[in-house]
């Protein structure tokens, strides 16, 4: 391998924005700073929410973000920045890198992901609840 996981999330975190889950907050209290959170739809349901935040597998970024797609959103022509999250902060950072090479660049992630957002005491939405069959 010419290079693993370590290293790209490395890489990454050298040239982008990492921010505390409490600065996350405040940014998106402005209303000019979307949360993105880029967990699997399973993930989700599991551990809850952020309120607000938008959802974006990470699958799909690079064709919501790209106007050119025909899977593009809007909401990333918008004007506004972003900050995106994932669990644990690495898969964001390399979503953040991406965003920003591809020419967003009101971008940053938070340090920690989800689980620092939760550890911090931030607001929640809780997952649903599953029926009994």
């Amino acid at each position: 391998m010419k290079k693993g996981y370590k290293a790209l999330v490395d890489e990454a975190n050298a040239e982008i924005e990492t921010i505390s889950p409490q600065e996350a907050a405040k940014r998106a209290e402005s209303g000019d700073t979307l949360l993105i959170d880029i967990r699997d739809i399973r993930e989700l349901q599991r551990e809850g929410r952020v309120p607000g935040a938008q959802h974006c597998p990470r699958g799909m970024l690079e064709f919501w973000i790209d106007p050119e797609s025909p899977y593009h959103k809007e909401i990333f022509s918008s004007g506004k920045s972003f900050v995106f999250f994932c669990a644990a902060g690495w898969r964001s950072a390399l979503a953040t890198k991406t965003a920003q090479d591809m020419g967003l660049d009101k971008v940053a992630h938070i340090d920690g992901g989800f689980g620092a957002w939760r550890e911090a005491g931030l607001a929640l939405e809780a997952p649903p609840e599953r029926t009994k069959s």
